[in-house]
């Protein structure tokens, strides 16, 4: 999730746990601190761009390392001989901050390594898009409900935000149950019946879910509204994949480690005389997020070169929001790249390069 979200939950939980036990500035600040500190695995430079995609979120992630961690955390903020009980109370506000941090991730598509280091397979639910709102608000909320109560309200604060807690957490259930409920209606409506499916919800809802079915010969990708009246038949983007490419590479380091991590959802091509390999699971078509230069082809048939992440082009802002709310209201049927094509004028349609 992003890093607005973790720390907003990291500092609710603190305040939560520590109660009256402490100011609750001074909980907020450290569950804020150690609900953030797990990102900052990204500092480290495991070799390429690929390797740095896929060590993120694992030991730093991982709850066995956190559970030994919480402990010895807990001696930045409390010492064992001052109190027992409080330094325990604080270790267990760090613990269950440092926990949910993880588990949050996991709820969200990229692949967190919960289970390091007995099982190394990264869990991805993508039930949650990395910024929604509706999980994140009430957060806020009860947080500043509980900071900002003073005299006879302070009990009253405290209460609204074990109450933004429950309310969040229900959120995430929701999410869970929503994508089971799509995923059961889709799977009757597959372009390919044996192609695999991945369902996650577009950006900052849960409302609108994007489909990515994916077969030997094809990836395609489709949209469902929750709210909208949909037609009995997906309308699915179909676009080729090149399985011929993908067997005689699928021994390189780089294209297996992230066919792996993508678990399947990846796209393989030769542009020109260069490999590009791309996680089909964040972004949409045309536009991804993890999108690498696997290397350029030598005269066998070998890669050569380094790894190198391509720039990510997206539409314009203004008209991706639009079309995502046109797209949940079921105004429209067609998919991003159609709907700017066809609604495009004069300063519209062009796409911008970050």
């Amino acid at each position: 999730m992003d890093s607005l979200t973790q720390a907003s939950l990291g500092a609710a939980l603190g305040v939560a746990v520590m109660g009256r036990r402490t100011a609750p500035w001074k909980a907020a600040l450290w569950g804020a601190a150690m609900g953030s500190l797990p990102d900052l695995d990204v500092v480290f430079d495991f070799g390429d761009p690929i390797r740095n995609m896929t060590e993120h979120r694992a030991e730093s992630h991982a709850l066995f390392y956190q559970l030994l961690a919480a402990p010895l955390l807990t001696l930045l903020v409390a010492r064992p001989r001052s109190s027992v009980n409080n330094y325990w109370r604080w270790t267990l506000a760090t613990a269950l901050v440092l926990f949910t941090h993880a588990l949050l991730d996991g709820m969200t598509v990229y692949g967190t390594q919960l289970w390091l280091p007995f099982y190394k397979e990264a869990v991805g639910l993508g039930s949650l898009f990395i910024i929604d709102p509706l999980y994140t608000v009430p957060l806020l909320l009860g947080l500043a409900a509980a900071l900002f109560a003073r005299g006879r309200w302070a009990f009253r604060g405290l209460q609204t935000l074990k109450l933004s807690l429950m309310i969040s957490s229900l959120y995430l259930a929701w999410s869970v149950a929503a994508q089971h409920w799509v995923e059961r209606i889709v799977q009757t409506k597959l372009p390919e019946p044996q192609a695999a499916l991945l369902v996650t919800p577009s950006a900052f809802n849960t409302l609108l879910w994007r489909l990515v079915a994916v077969s030997d010969t094809h990836y395609y990708e489709g949209w469902y509204s929750l709210v909208a009246n949909e037609p009995q038949a997906i309308r699915w983007r179909a676009v080729p994949r090149d399985a011929k490419l993908y067997n005689e590479l699928k021994g390189h380091p780089s294209v297996a480690r992230l066919a792996r991590f993508s678990d399947g959802f990846f796209q393989l091509e030769r542009i020109d005389n260069t490999v590009v390999m791309t996680d089909l699971r964040m972004g949409q078509e045309p536009a991804y997020v993890f999108r690498f230069k696997i290397g350029s082809l030598g005269p066998g048939g070998e890669l050569m070169g380094p790894v190198e992440k391509t720039p990510v082009t997206r539409p314009p802002l203004r008209q991706g929001l639009a079309w995502l709310w046109q797209r949940l209201r079921g105004e429209t049927v067609l998919d991003l790249m159609d709907w700017i094509a066809t609604t495009s004028h004069a300063g519209q349609g062009t796409r911008t390069t970050y």
